[in-house]
């Protein structure tokens, strides 16, 4: 047993819907035209009355929309949906594009900024800031450079002082060995000088 989806003739074909389809409507350039040849026709001898006339008439008019519609799709480059073409709207927000000549283009004009998103501005301020403090560093005027400097002084103090005082130190050990040299060549000298 199979159960069939859908309302009547399902699967039989594309069902057509008429909904959201492209709607002519006539122009009154379009309708005056039409007038005008019914009011044509009818000054010939009546023949507007008969079928024939009433056929031509709405073939005529189906081919002529045919070629606006045509037209128009050629214009845009597509199918303008709606009445809002023939409509003129003042909004003072929307700017058409002008089209400029390449004469009226000036190439060697490097005076228009580039724009740039909001994160992409903070980012290049980011890195100038970045840039100029090294520079100030460089320099030695920033709080942190004078603190570097200050220590970088201790440090150099108390190296000088530990090089002072380590020749200090190895002159008095100098001084204590010659010292006891000394001593040790008297002592010699006196021994030498008993056992004579």
């Amino acid at each position: 047993m199979s159960s069939k989806r859908g309302g009547a003739g399902a699967g039989r074909g594309k069902k057509i819907q008429h909904k959201g389809r492209h709607r002519h409507f006539t122009t009154e350039e379009e309708l005056q035209q039409e007038q005008q040849r019914n009011q044509g026709d009818g000054r010939r001898g009546g023949e507007s009355d008969s079928d024939d006339g009433v056929r031509k008439i709405t073939t005529d008019t189906a081919r002529q929309r045919l070629r606006d519609s045509d037209d128009s799709e050629d214009d845009d480059g597509y199918k303008s949906k709606g009445v809002h073409h023939l409509i003129e709207t003042s909004n003072p927000n929307r700017v058409p594009e002008q089209t400029k000549k390449a004469s009226e283009l000036n190439i060697n004009d490097v005076s228009t900024k580039p724009t740039y998103s909001r994160k992409e501005r903070e980012e290049i301020e980011k890195q100038q800031q970045k840039e100029r403090y090294q520079k100030l560093h460089a320099e030695g005027k920033t709080s942190e450079a004078q603190a570097d400097m200050a220590r970088l002084a201790l440090i150099r103090q108390q190296r000088e002082e530990a090089a002072k005082k380590r020749v200090d130190e190895k002159a008095a050990k100098e001084l204590e060995r010659i010292s006891k040299v000394e001593a040790a060549g008297k002592k010699l000298d006196k021994n030498r000088g008993k056992k004579k």
